[in-house]
């Protein structure tokens, strides 16, 4: 006959062990970026993930003691990628839509910067008006490429997969203006690969189209881990380390009002 204690006693540590196992499943949090983006997220020659979201991404799964992987996807399909659960969430500079909140639900933001354009130095553009008939690239599938329909109608569009691509259009003379982030366009013309231009404008934030800010995106329902980025979003900024980080990549704070 089996021992009632001992029954209960392996009974116990079983469901010890599966609710261990289960934790741990929880604590493990696979993250999708782009791999596209400077300086948010870029992946290098040696096959390494830096930026500023991932830097800010391991920062918060040191806080939320979360064991985190990257892996890379193209833009125009992370997403779908994120709904077919090849990763938990996206940390990949994107702003918090009403378009994109009806396909996935999102943490806090974690910073917030106006678009802006920029044009080649020698161009005759001198204002936003004088971009009327000429042609502005933009990052398909963005907020950007959706702001400089509406709000640049008179000019020509054209999209690209990744911002690398548009960058090296404006650089050989093949468009007229670029719209992107403020601070990838100004870390850009900064940098040599830029040098080619300058910001002609910071453009005021539609919130329609730009959003609140850029989030971390996470599967629809999944509140509880949109919820634990939130509050370490909330403890990275009152511990220091994200201006730590802020003050690596930036001369001033992104994360905005």
């Amino acid at each position: 006959m089996l021992n009632p204690t001992r029954l209960f006693a392996a009974a116990s540590i079983a469901a010890l062990s599966l609710f261990a196992g289960s934790a741990m499943a929880q604590d493990k949090i696979v993250i999708g970026t782009e791999g596209a983006y400077p300086p948010f997220n870029v992946l290098e020659a040696d096959g390494k993930l830096t930026g500023f979201d991932i830097d800010i991404a391991k920062a918060l799964c040191e806080q939320m003691k979360a064991e985190c992987t990257f892996v890379t996807n193209d833009w125009d399909g992370i997403i779908p990628a994120l709904q077919a659960k090849k990763f938990d969430a996206i940390v990949a500079s994107m702003s918090i839509t009403p378009e994109r909140l009806e396909k996935v639900d999102f943490s806090e933001k974690y910073y917030n910067t106006p678009p802006a354009i920029a044009v080649p130095k020698d161009s005759p553009i001198k204002s936003v008006e004088d971009l009327k008939g000429k042609t502005i690239g933009a990052q398909g599938s963005t907020t950007h490429a959706n702001y400089a329909e509406k709000h640049l109608a008179d000019s020509e569009l054209k999209l690209y997969p990744t911002a690398d691509e548009y960058k090296l259009d404006i650089t050989n003379g093949r468009i007229d203006g670029v719209i992107d982030d403020i601070v990838v366009l100004s870390q850009w013309v900064k940098s040599d690969a830029g040098a080619c231009c300058k910001i002609l404008t910071a453009m005021p934030v539609d919130e329609q189209i730009n959003g609140k800010g850029a989030g971390i995106a996470v599967r629809k329902g999944d509140t509880a881990l949109a919820d634990k980025f939130s509050a370490a979003i909330k403890a990275i900024r009152a511990n220091g380390k994200y201006k730590e980080i802020n003050d690596k990549y930036f001369d001033f704070d992104v994360y905005g009002q």
